[in-house]
């Protein structure tokens, strides 16, 4: 079964906004870790390091909301396969889960590792 869309620019922009609103209006998780954002990119401004340290704690920055966005997606599939209590649907939330928690995790220690020795 096909049912993706002709590639049209602007309607695959709109799908993606919708997604982005979607997740906005329904995951809290995406909601805090964009707030937290809005502080991370003004230290970024803020610390006296090279512009490539500063794109790096952006970008592991940015990659802490792409995983998250996909984390989420993929607990809205499992949702729409089942809504019983099944192990592998557990599993695939717990590792989605894994994946924001590492994400998260590399962050950190982007900044440790910037803010000690750049």
């Amino acid at each position: 079964m096909n049912n993706k869309p002709k590639y049209h620019l602007f309607k695959n922009t709109k799908y993606a906004l919708d997604g982005f609103i979607h997740a906005f209006k329904t995951e809290s998780s995406f909601k805090l870790e964009l707030f937290c954002a809005i502080f991370i990119i003004i230290g970024i401004l803020l610390i006296d390091v090279s512009l490539i340290y500063k794109l790096i704690l952006f970008v592991t920055g940015i990659l802490v909301l792409i995983v998250e966005l996909i984390n989420s997606a993929i607990e809205n599939v499992v949702d729409l396969v089942t809504k019983e209590h099944a192990p592998l649907a557990k599993t695939a939330k717990d590792i989605g889960s894994t994946a924001v928690m590492f994400t998260i995790g590399l962050h950190t220690i982007t900044w440790i590792v910037v803010l000690i020795w750049a």
